[in-house]
């Protein structure tokens, strides 16, 4: 079902601002679960917030509420994180996935999602 890319990481101090991108080509995910997901060096895959592509309801981890915003761009097939008020803890890869089955019920469980980018690095610096 096509291909997930991301893009936008990169390396900031503590309280800066990224945006990533997940764009996907091969496929359109009109009405699929899509979600960024991080991990650390040593940690497991958590989940860090998804959106519904067909109505665009959201859902996010407890670490990245109120600084974290997940939103899609349905003409360009791609779907966003902007991430604020950044924090050493949230240096991790950052994974884009998508579930293929319509999506109605947002999990954020990696068991969930099918089909996964391969990453982009966001280091944050103190």
């Amino acid at each position: 079902r096509g291909q997930l890319v991301e893009s936008g990481g990169g390396s900031v101090q503590s309280g800066g601002s990224l945006r990533l991108s997940c764009a996907a080509s091969g496929y359109t995910y009109s009405n699929n679960c899509m979600a960024w997901f991080h991990q650390a060096p040593g940690k497991e895959r958590e989940g860090v917030a998804a959106i519904g592509t067909g109505g665009g309801k959201t859902h996010y981890g407890d670490s990245v509420k109120g600084r974290f915003t997940i939103s899609q761009d349905n003409a360009k097939n791609t779907v966003y994180l902007q991430m604020n008020s950044l924090k050493p803890e949230d240096t991790a890869m950052y994974y884009c996935a998508a579930d293929y089955l319509p999506c109605t019920v947002i999990f954020l469980a990696a068991d969930e999602y099918n089909y996964w980018g391969q990453g982009t690095q966001v280091t944050v610096s103190s």
